[in-house]
């Protein structure tokens, strides 16, 4: 199956790395344009020429915006309609793994996770949807965790964000659907990313990169963590023509991982 996304256009909150990246330049390879939205200009900079290398034909802008403040992200998404027409797909895919005991988790802690996972979300989701509706074409992606089914234990404030993001893919989904807008979940586990290199720097075991990986890789079913490009083909099925059929579900993109299907 040829999957290609016809001239489309995305804007990728958390561009710049990792899955965002990997999302952007699976998304040009197949035809479409890409804004890229991410805090740091620098990072934005060169995640724009590693997808405009790949992609000489696509449209890519980077887009400097701290999506946790309303403001931004009215500008973000402004600035991404100018520069490509109209936004076709939505990928919210920012996001840290803020994680603690719950006593420790102050109110501060709980609003910028609140910002950043939720509420950029619904803002973004606001700016999207009457073009996408007047279009009656539109593919809506919320990037969430596993811990969003199956929260464990010292998992707040992230668990509960996620949740709610998965709350806010079936609302929408059910309320956009007769207009041919799409809105779906992908729910990562284990997967190569910007996040888990920082985990790996951060381990005090003093073990090469790939040790890591293997040693995470053993709480998988599949034995291993999965790789950010595996992530962005799913996500560009969904975005596709050929994923029209799928709205309101949330998938699990975790080698197993997950105790709750």
């Amino acid at each position: 199956m040829h999957i290609t996304l016809g001239g489309r256009a995305a804007l990728i909150t958390g561009g710049s790395k990792g899955l965002g990246l990997a999302m952007a330049k699976a998304f040009a390879n197949a035809g479409g344009h890409v804004a890229l939205v991410a805090r740091d200009p620098e990072t934005l900079e060169k995640a724009k020429a590693e997808v405009q290398a790949l992609a000489s034909s696509a449209k890519v802008v980077a887009i400097p915006a701290d999506i946790r403040e309303a403001a931004d992200c009215a500008r973000a998404f402004d600035a991404a309609q100018r520069a490509l027409g109209q936004v076709d797909i939505l990928v919210n895919n920012a996001g840290t793994s803020q994680r603690g005991p719950f006593l420790d988790i102050t109110d501060e802690l709980w609003k910028d996770d609140l910002d950043l996972k939720l509420m950029a979300a619904v803002r973004l989701c606001r700016a999207a949807l009457p073009g996408m509706k007047e279009r009656r074409w539109g593919r809506i992606i919320n990037v969430l965790n596993i811990g969003a089914k199956a929260p464990l234990a010292t998992s707040t404030p992230t668990s509960v964000s996620r949740a709610a993001g998965m709350a806010l893919t079936k609302a929408i989904a059910n309320e956009f659907a007769p207009f041919n807008v799409l809105c779906n979940a992908l729910l990562v586990g284990i997967i190569e990313s910007d996040q888990w290199v920082r985990r790996h720097a951060s381990d005090m075991r003093n073990i090469s990169w790939e040790e890591w990986k293997a040693d995470q890789g053993r709480s998988v079913p599949l034995g291993r963590i999965g790789k950010a490009e595996e992530f962005a083909a799913l996500a560009l099925l969904l975005a596709s023509e050929q994923g029209g059929y799928v709205t309101g579900t949330a998938i699990n993109v975790d080698g197993g991982r997950s105790p709750v299907v």
